[in-house]
């Protein structure tokens, strides 16, 4: 899981080593990140944080090439709802099984098998590839962010996110935040004596409905399949009351606000902010008792790249030679590496990898192994038709 990543990364540098590729593990340093623009504190140690970068030298006069994706996993949850271990690995009817199979260990290993085939086939890229395993994608991007900071770059990147093997060119962003609402307690039996912050947190919930609903009539984007929820808002946790016959005091409320692909982190900052003043102005208690509203943890921007990009008509070009359909072009609702990458690193960038995303945090994980087999020859083709190709002396 997240700050326990080190055995699996030390596992694909072996797997990068055995491939003849310049392998090097580099760790992520709070110094070296925490003045980036972008860095966002994940509230984990920095210990051992580490990362893995590839690098298969290109013979000459080539693009270059960055295949991304994050080592770092979720917490399975209640292991209870799972009909198998979360960390078993299991085959079972042609999927793979665990959490972290979909999200994204299985665009790690088509990236990895890609590279393989094409050293059997005694090819070479005639561009830099770069194989990228990252830490920390799911708290905020610090291992992709380390790989900006320590200066790697190439032509294009390609994040091998699960998208069910369509492009996504657009990623909306996501801002962690925390909404703590105070009271006044009581005893539960002499309740108008006191002021409940459950109570007083009810219009708060309200106005976030109806900002969510009012941002998604005003805002639009073309590759959003559901124009409903392209930056959504949701509360995630709520806690409050220590006593079943108490009136309670304190109420902290914690969940995401969506950030438009056109919008920026302040702008998106400044409308949440001014939604919950305005809902505790209507509160004769909150008017006198603000609110306190507090950005944490995950602060991912949005970030684009031009649908009619080279390295977009590279990979469908490459997708439909292989499998016969032309890979739809997409926008995803949640944060991803892309917008570092766009956006610090001036690197155009794609999401594109096999498993469904609905799979993804979700019981009973699993990936397609069709689809990871697919994704590798498709980023074989891919590299060649990028990079360019020749035989090695």
């Amino acid at each position: 899981m997240s700050g326990a990543e080190q055995a699996a990364q030390q596992l694909l540098a072996e797997k990068y080593r055995s491939l003849g590729l310049a392998t090097e593990i580099i760790s992520s340093e709070r110094s070296e990140l925490e003045r980036h623009p972008a860095f966002c504190d994940d509230g984990f140690p920095f210990v051992d944080r580490l990362n893995v970068v590839a690098r298969w030298p290109g013979t000459g006069n080539g693009r270059s090439l960055i295949l991304n994706g994050h080592i770092d996993v979720v917490p399975p949850g209640d292991v209870d709802k799972w009909s198998l271990d979360p960390w078993s690995g299991e085959l079972r009817d042609g999927c793979i099984y665990g959490r972290g199979a979909c999200d994204m260990k299985g665009g790690l290993a088509a990236a990895a098998f890609a590279v393989q085939a094409l050293r059997a086939m005694g090819v070479a890229p005639a561009g830099d590839l770069l194989l990228q395993s990252v830490i920390g994608e799911e708290s905020g991007g610090v291992g992709s962010l380390t790989t900006i900071v320590r200066g790697h770059r190439a032509d294009a990147c390609i994040i091998m996110e699960p998208s069910a093997l369509d492009i996504c060119t657009v990623q909306s962003g996501a801002l962690t935040f925390r909404l703590t609402v105070h009271g006044r307690a009581a005893h539960g039996a002499l309740k108008s004596r006191g002021t409940s912050a459950i109570d007083e947190f009810a219009p708060l919930v309200l106005a976030l409905v109806r900002l969510n609903e009012e941002r998604h009539r005003t805002r639009s984007h073309p590759l959003f399949d559901d124009p409903s929820n392209i930056a959504p808002i949701s509360i995630g946790t709520v806690r409050s009351g220590d006593w079943h016959s108490s009136v309670p005091d304190l109420l902290v409320a914690e969940g995401r606000f969506g950030v438009f692909p056109d919008e920026s982190i302040e702008d998106a900052r400044a409308v949440l902010s001014a939604a919950m003043d305005e809902a505790a102005s209507a509160s004769s208690w909150l008017s006198e008792h603000t609110p306190v509203l507090e950005w944490f943890e995950g602060q991912f921007e949005s970030g684009e790249t031009a649908p009619n990009a080279p390295i977009v008509s590279a990979l469908r070009q490459c997708h439909r030679q292989l499998t016969g359909r032309l890979p739809a072009l997409r926008g995803v609702p949640y944060g991803a590496d892309l917008r570092l990458f766009t956006r610090h690193a001036g690197i155009p960038t794609l999401l594109y990898g096999p498993g469904d995303v609905e799979h993804a945090h979700a019981a009973d994980e699993r990936v397609e192994i069709d689809e990871v087999v697919t994704c590798a020859k498709v980023l074989a083709r891919t590299i060649l038709h990028w990079c360019g190709s020749a035989r090695p002396a």
